[in-house]
């Protein structure tokens, strides 16, 4: 089950995320589905629009389970399936 503690080691594909902080203050702000992940990159979709954004240049807010979780885009960067195996 994800928790706010454990986000970081689950499957993200299918969350909403926003960005809350950014290098780029033109991001702040956006806010889409996440429809695929690579090492580096989430790709997010919002309405009819797809963008591939860095996840270390981010911060990043999750929504799941009625929930919310706040996590440094550097601690996403791994492939996704690696990061999915690692323990907390």
């Amino acid at each position: 089950m994800i928790t706010k503690e454990n986000i970081s080691f689950h499957e993200l594909i299918g969350l909403n995320a926003a960005i809350v902080k950014s290098n780029d203050k033109q991001m702040v702000g956006f806010v889409g589905k996440i429809i695929d992940e690579t090492k580096y990159m989430f790709t997010l979709r919002t309405g009819s629009c797809i963008k591939k954004i860095p996840k270390g240049t981010a911060r990043w807010k999750f929504d799941f389970n009625g929930q919310t979780a706040t996590v440094e885009g550097s601690e996403l960067i791994s492939r996704p399936y690696e990061r999915i195996g690692m323990k907390t």
